[in-house]
């Protein structure tokens, strides 16, 4: 559409996706979504947006839609963002979360994309101590903080050999309405509002004493709709999220209170995860402003009326595991 950017949205049928193609429309840009609904839903594409069900694996696909559409940006929001699942899907998290990520990649350096921004995670950290900070080395520690670091990377490669101006945010554990409720590997607040609505006891891996800072997704999205026309963000890695941190042992119990819903813990055995999560957010504030930051109890109660309208969702465990050793024993009898 001549004198609009054109720009699209991976994953935009998924949970942050859906939001920042909704605030990139209501900034006035047209609007492309590209997802293969393995982990979004349809319903959740904005019907301003052009939605097309495919994958950012499909390479003649990509080349085809960025011929035809000319993007002025990227937003990449494609994943398969099951963290702890990703040491057991080792060759699927690399061709989705990675070589996916190059095809989109080649094909902004050929049609000469003025920005690509994309969604990284704070996974890139490792175990090291919290608060992360951007200029902390990476030391990620399972195959999906590899495959964003690697992404990360090559931006880097390709703005010094290409001129492709990009930028990386790294959110931490986002929650919020467009959640998918029934995916059983990720997203503990999905899962622990899934699970009360179903009568089935919250699940908690280990004794619940994690720390993450749990992140509204109305706080984050319109910083990343707008970053592709923010100079001073190209080039830049941000973090990204809240400041607070509570353990998961917390989160549950204030999910119940949102939710208006009594429940039962249960304890399962610990899984191989860092045990403390959360990020600092300097360099973020003094780019783009002082961002709202949700209280934690707020963004629940906001997001509780769209759960139950929404309903429960019965999950299916993933058809693809790859290893089976270490594998947790609740998964393995999912699997």
């Amino acid at each position: 559409m001549p004198g609009f950017p054109v720009s699209l949205v991976t994953g935009g049928a998924g949970f942050i996706g859906a939001h920042v193609a909704k605030e990139l429309l209501a900034q006035g840009h047209h609007v492309v979504v590209l997802d293969d609904l393995s982990g979004g839903f349809q319903d959740q594409v904005d019907p301003r947006a052009v939605f097309i069900r495919g994958s950012i694996t499909d390479e003649a696909l990509v080349e085809r839609l960025f011929a035809e559409h000319k993007f002025t940006f990227v937003y990449h929001l494609a994943a398969y963002a099951a963290e702890g699942l990703s040491h057991f899907i080792r060759r699927f998290n690399y061709t989705n979360n990675l070589i996916g990520s190059v095809n989109l990649i080649n094909a902004s350096v050929r049609h000469e994309v003025e920005c690509f921004v994309f969604t990284s995670s704070i996974a890139v950290y490792g175990a090291q101590q919290p608060p992360m900070r951007e200029d902390m080395r990476p030391v990620p520690e399972d195959p999906y903080g590899v495959a964003k670091y690697a992404v990360e990377m090559d931006l880097y490669a390709a703005k010094h050999m290409f001129g492709l101006d990009y930028v990386v945010f790294r959110p931490h554990n986002v929650y919020g309405e467009y959640q998918n409720l029934g995916d059983r590997y990720r997203n503990v607040v999905g899962i622990f509002m899934n699970q009360l609505m179903q009568g089935k006891p919250l699940t908690i891996f280990g004794d619940g004493t994690q720390q993450r800072a749990f992140t509204y997704v109305g706080d984050i999205a319109p910083v990343i709709a707008r970053s592709a026309t923010t100079p001073a963000a190209f080039g830049q890695v941000f973090n990204i999220g809240a400041d607070k941190p509570c353990t998961v042992n917390e989160l549950a119990g204030l999910v119940m209170e949102a939710m208006g819903m009594a429940g039962e813990v249960k304890h399962m055995e610990a899984r191989n995860e860092v045990a403390f999560a959360f990020s600092d957010h300097t360099k973020v504030r003094g780019v783009f402003g002082q961002a709202p930051e949700t209280p934690l109890g707020d963004g629940l109660r906001r997001m509780a009326p769209w759960a139950k309208a929404t309903g429960a969702r019965q999950s299916a465990a993933f058809g693809e595991i790859e290893i089976l050793r270490n594998l947790p024993p609740s998964w393995l009898r999912e699997a």
